[in-house]
């Protein structure tokens, strides 16, 4: 695949997050590669193209963590703009978070994450998180809440 610009794009670039849920808990990563490396964030990527949305989704989930997983639900679109020192766009993604059910397979960190780890609702919170995925989370956890 011929690389894309990610650094300081001539157009926003469309990237995908799953929300992984499996009996009460959230599977986050720590990035292994910029923007955000070493924080925890949530699994994803940018759409391929000719992807569809949810097929990308179920691919980085499993690239990033060895995980099959369902896709239930669109959580949130949003924009994550980064800007450098002068003001220029250095990032900008629109990112579709979706909520996954784990099927199959044990979380184990690959390709661009350095750890994963099973989180409990609750303690999710206490992680140094992105503002965005912090109400994403929130959004998963009411809608987990009520279709269970």
């Amino acid at each position: 695949m011929e690389e894309i610009k990610r650094q300081y794009p001539e157009i926003p670039l469309v990237g995908v997050a799953g929300v992984v849920v499996k009996d009460g808990q959230i599977l986050l990563i720590q990035r292994g590669t910029p923007p955000g490396k070493g924080e925890w964030n949530l699994p994803g990527g940018l759409v391929e193209i000719g992807e569809r949305l949810v097929e990308a989704v179920k691919r980085e989930v499993w690239e990033e963590t060895g995980l099959e997983v369902q896709v239930e639900t669109l959580l949130d679109v949003s924009d994550r703009i980064i800007r450098d020192g002068r003001g220029r766009v250095r990032y900008h993604y629109v990112l579709h978070d979706y909520l996954c059910r784990h099927v199959t397979g044990v979380a184990a960190a690959h390709s661009d994450a350095m750890e994963v780890k099973w989180v409990t609702f609750q303690e999710v919170f206490s992680f140094h998180l992105p503002e965005a995925v912090r109400d994403v989370l929130v959004k998963a956890i009411k809608w987990v809440e009520k279709h269970e």
